[in-house]
């Protein structure tokens, strides 16, 4: 009589189908089978500077360091610094009577909450992005 060997192929796809997902995720596109989605990631900064009001923004660019390359670019003033860097989220700065504040959220009204909350009293928000 000859051993079967019909329920030994499933149960090996049952123990390796996690591992071959997994390894899947770590590979480049090009490599990763189809229907394997990867969230994309697109950044995003702001450069600000206080004594002259001056900001710059970027957004949905593929590096972090494009996009602060631009935002400090757009900021008219060159003293300006990146003070917030985004990765598919919102940033916002609020200026105040002595100092300024960021802020970062999922959404615009949550960055600026975030930034006014910290900043307190007599706060205005100067300038706010979102990359996505």
């Amino acid at each position: 009589m000859t051993p079967s060997f019909a329920g030994t192929r499933t149960l090996a796809a049952a123990l390796f189908a996690p591992v071959l997902l997994l390894a899947t995720l770590d590979a480049p596109a090009a490599s990763r089978p189809v229907g394997v989605k990867t969230m994309r990631v697109y950044n995003g900064a702001i450069a600000y500077h206080r004594a002259s009001a001056s900001f710059g923004y970027a957004v949905n660019l593929a590096t972090a360091r494009e996009a602060q390359v631009e935002a400090l670019k757009q900021c008219a003033d060159a003293r300006c610094e990146i003070v917030a860097r985004l990765r598919n989220d919102c940033g916002a700065v609020a200026n105040g009577p002595k100092r300024f504040f960021t802020g970062k959220g999922a959404t615009r009204p949550e960055a600026e909450t975030k930034a006014l909350r910290a900043c307190g009293a007599g706060c205005e928000i100067a300038v706010w992005a979102c990359s996505r």
